[in-house]
């Protein structure tokens, strides 16, 4: 992937780091936001709609709070350079926010949360999308599926939630059409207007469930509605009138539990954090459950065992991303 990136711009560093975050995303399992997604980006790079150079630049400086132009860089090394700059805000104010406008689609938005956790921080970000997801009592797709994150730093492993504000992400629904599967609950509409679990007549009709029904619905506006007046950017409407998912609006927040640690103390938090796991762990089963897990708690598992026997990868999507490499 990198090779495909050098040759369509990238410097060999920025190719290496933009490679990597595609790659990393397939190593801790979220194998529908990396390499699936790696043939669209290269797409994206030859229509002109991501910059392989730009960078963002500051805009705004309104104390912990600052405004960037993602200038349609690549969204993935834009969000990560957001999520820093918003730690490095925190370091000083304790809080610190980073609304970016003009950027791309940021790939696995998990990835940021992440970032902020390893510095010890509590991550929140979130992005607004193309306009495809319908308002609650409505056919029309007017809102964003718009993911949202939300990160706290744990030592045995970061307590992690990534979610888009769909029932099941569009990558999701893919997966699942693409392997005839049918999902473990209603994910949509079919073409009649009827609840279904058949992904394939979701994509079809382009109804999407929004998660909680009409607080979805109402969830998914905000954080459009506060991603655009923050950065300035594009809302979803506004992104939707383009000919295709760019110039998207985010924002970016970090905390520092470091701060607040000298307050309350080290272990206070440690121990808030380690009471809710184990709360969590020690709940009685409902029927057809093995065990109850913590958001993001399986993705050391999957990374370990995809370290050790390797990283699937569908053999057509390999000779894809090679055939990318090559030229």
């Amino acid at each position: 992937m990198a090779s495909a990136l050098v040759l369509r711009g990238f410097s060999p560093e920025r190719a290496r780091e933009c490679a990597r975050l595609f790659a990393e995303a397939d190593l801790d399992g979220v194998y529908t936001h990396g390499l699936e997604r790696f043939p669209r980006f290269v797409s994206y790079l030859e229509k002109g709609w991501v910059k392989a150079g730009a960078k963002p630049s500051l805009v705004a400086s309104l104390g912990a709070w600052e405004r960037w132009d993602g200038n349609l860089g690549p969204g993935n090394l834009n969000a990560l350079e957001s999520m820093d700059r918003a730690v490095a805000l925190a370091r000083v104010s304790g809080l610190g926010c980073v609304a970016l406008s003009n950027t791309n689609h940021w790939m696995r938005a998990g990835q940021y949360g992440l970032r902020a956790a390893d510095e010890g921080c509590i991550g929140l970000c979130w992005t607004n999308t193309i306009p495809n997801l319908p308002a609650w009592g409505s056919r029309e797709a007017l809102l964003g599926n718009n993911p949202l994150v939300i990160a706290v730093p744990r030592e045995g492993g970061h307590v992690l939630l990534d979610m888009a504000m769909s029932q099941f992400s569009y990558g999701k629904l893919e997966a699942y059409a693409a392997r005839g599967e049918v999902l473990p609950v209603e994910g949509g509409y079919d073409g009649e207007g009827k609840l279904t679990r058949v992904a394939a007549s979701i994509l079809a009709s382009q109804r999407p469930l929004p998660i909680g029904y009409w607080k979805g619905s109402g969830l998914s506006l905000l954080l459009d509605l506060a991603a655009t007046i923050l950065s300035g950017g594009l809302s979803t409407g506004g992104v939707g009138k383009q000919e295709g998912e760019y110039g998207l609006s985010q924002v970016f927040l970090a905390f520092d539990l470091g701060r607040l640690g000298r307050v309350e103390g080290p272990t206070a938090i440690r121990d808030a954090v380690e009471e809710m796991a184990e709360r969590i762990h020690r709940a009685s089963l409902a029927e057809g459950f093995g065990a109850i897990h913590f958001p993001g708690e399986g993705r050391a598992s999957i990374r370990a065992e995809n370290l050790s026997k390797g990283i699937p990868v569908r053999a057509g999507l390999l000779e894809k991303l090679r055939s990318l490499a090559s030229g």
